[in-house]
């Protein structure tokens, strides 16, 4: 019996010049090569007479992603979150960070691809942006901000019909 499992073990696929089975060569993949944070700032402009103010902040986001390709079938993707919290019109505090991961995404059309780097890849990194930004509000001395969850599907639909729009006046 464990004569017949080292023969099973030792059985290997018939591959091409180059290692690969031709039935995997083709298929479409994606991997989690490295998650990193590329970038993280910290601002409290107008300490310490902000933090006597019992205002209640008002706090504005702004999301930016992006992605370029590196290597053969490896992407760096951004995301970068910018959080700014203002009491009357003095700004209490401003975050911005960026965080960013390396995929790698292989056998995708350019349609899916783009779906990909503008969806999945976000998706991916927004919790660990979201913790971030936590963190450093907390450690600033605020009380943490805690980002909703983000559909980064409707925003890529979105950002689509608006380049249609834009597309068809100029046509």
């Amino acid at each position: 019996m464990a004569e017949d499992k080292k023969k099973k073990a030792t059985k290997t696929k018939k591959s091409n010049a180059k290692g690969v089975d031709p039935s995997q060569a083709q298929q479409p993949g994606f991997a989690i090569e490295k998650l990193y944070l590329k970038d993280a700032s910290v601002e409290v402009p107008n300490a310490p007479e902000i933090f006597t103010n019992r205002e209640a902040p008002k706090i504005g986001i702004e999301l930016n992603n992006t992605a370029k390709p590196l290597a053969d079938g490896f992407y760096d993707v951004s995301l970068q979150v910018t959080v700014t919290s203002k009491q009357d019109d003095k700004v209490a505090f401003l975050v911005e960070v960026t965080q960013s991961g390396i995929f790698q995404i292989n056998n995708i059309p350019e349609e899916g691809l783009e779906m990909v780097l503008a969806i999945t890849c976000p998706n991916i990194l927004f919790p660990y942006a979201r913790e971030a930004v936590s963190d450093m509000v907390t450690k600033s001395g605020f009380q943490p901000v805690l980002l909703n969850p983000i559909n980064f599907e409707n925003l890529y639909l979105q950002q689509k019909q608006q380049q249609a729009q834009e597309q068809n006046k100029n046509d």
